[in-house]
């Protein structure tokens, strides 16, 4: 089967081409898509900025999970029946805890594997990869940090909220540390498809990589 995965730079909605292509792979399967996201005060009043584009395209049915307040076995067995699979934005530590380091990351995996669409938001992005890479920007110690992502994709690290928090040296130094690994700096209001781990399209304002020491902006 084929892997499905959309990185954003930044928070919800979907950009437009990209909910069309989620929900149509979503709608396929014919069950709900699941919502990750860590828990915070009013996150209901939230959830519709995440599923307003895809409710245009057809998706009707969504289970929401905060974490940690959702056992584990709850949110795995949502996972496991899921058409598709949103991981939310916030502290990317906390995702990774809740999400990367807990049997929820092994669901997750098999479930992409399987063909089931996976998109991340902002922290929900950089977790998706086999390495997190987290910006000084984003973590209370300010500075740059590594630690073990989902695994969605191997060999490609991802930059987000890129050119809103001019995060180049952020890229560059990930770059330095993944020196194989494909590289994207994803701005807000942005999109990348990876299809099996190879970048097939983009949508938004701005996707940017390091190559050979320059950075350029992908067209």
């Amino acid at each position: 089967m084929n892997r499905h995965l959309y990185l954003f730079g930044g928070g919800p909605p979907f950009t437009a081409n990209m909910a069309k292509q989620f929900a149509f792979k979503a709608l396929v399967a014919g069950s709900p898509v699941s919502i990750l996201f860590v828990e915070r005060e009013g996150w209901e009043e939230y959830m519709p900025w995440y599923t307003q584009e895809l409710e245009r395209f057809g998706v009707r049915e969504f289970n929401y999970l905060p974490l940690p307040s959702t056992p584990i076995k709850v949110v795995i067995d949502s996972v496991r029946d899921s058409s598709g699979i949103v991981i939310g934005g916030g502290d990317t530590n906390l995702y990774a805890d809740y999400i990367v380091d807990t049997p929820i990351s092994q669901a997750i995996k098999e479930r992409n594997d399987a063909g089931i669409p996976v998109a991340g938001f902002s922290a929900g992005a950089l977790i998706s990869p086999e390495v997190c890479v987290i910006s000084p920007k984003d973590n209370e110690q300010s500075e740059f940090q590594s630690r073990k992502g989902l695994g969605l994709a191997t060999d490609v690290v991802v930059a987000v909220h890129f050119s809103e928090w001019d995060d180049e040296d952020h890229l560059r130094k990930a770059v330095s540390r993944c020196k194989e690994s494909k590289n994207y700096g994803i701005d807000e209001n942005t999109g990348v498809y990876l299809l099996d781990g190879e970048l097939e399209a983009m949508e938004g304002n701005g996707v940017y990589t390091v190559e050979d020491g320059v950075l350029r902006k992908l067209n």
